[in-house]
């Protein structure tokens, strides 16, 4: 199992390389090439996601991307450190916006990727994605 971190400050400007970043490693890990603009879009909707979270929050720390690449599968982990929401936890006007945006653009994650699971909490949340991979062929072996 291969792996690629990546760790950069919650700036907007530093989504498009983690995007580029992600194509790059998921084209070389045998993503099928049609499917590398939906990599591309999800990793930089869960990116610019915790970029939002951590400038809301305060957080300084930087958003992680973990690009992990298994025998038969391709994922990529987002994690930020911003303090989620406790579900039943009473939330004001301007909570209750932060939500409704962070819902929409997990719905449009999981539009792009079939395998997404996320996990939130007090003290931050992860956006697992995965994809298939094919193995190369057997010439490009030799």
């Amino acid at each position: 199992m291969a792996t690629v971190e990546l760790r950069f400050s919650a700036l907007p400007e530093h989504v498009r390389t983690a995007r580029l970043v992600a194509a790059a490693v998921a084209r070389r890990a045998g993503v099928d090439e049609a499917v590398l603009d939906e990599v591309r879009l999800a990793v930089g909707e869960a990116c610019s996601r915790a970029v939002g979270l951590h400038q809301l929050s305060g957080v300084t720390a930087p958003v992680k991307v973990a690009l992990i690449e298994d025998e038969k599968q391709f994922s990529i982990e987002v994690g930020d450190e911003a303090p989620h929401q406790v579900p039943g936890g009473s939330a004001d006007d301007g909570a209750e916006a932060e939500a409704e945006e962070d819902e929409m653009g997990l719905a449009v994650i999981s539009g792009l990727v079939d395998d997404v699971e996320v996990a939130t909490g007090e003290h931050g949340g992860l956006i697992r994605m995965t994809w298939p991979t094919t193995p190369p062929p057997a010439a490009a072996l030799v």
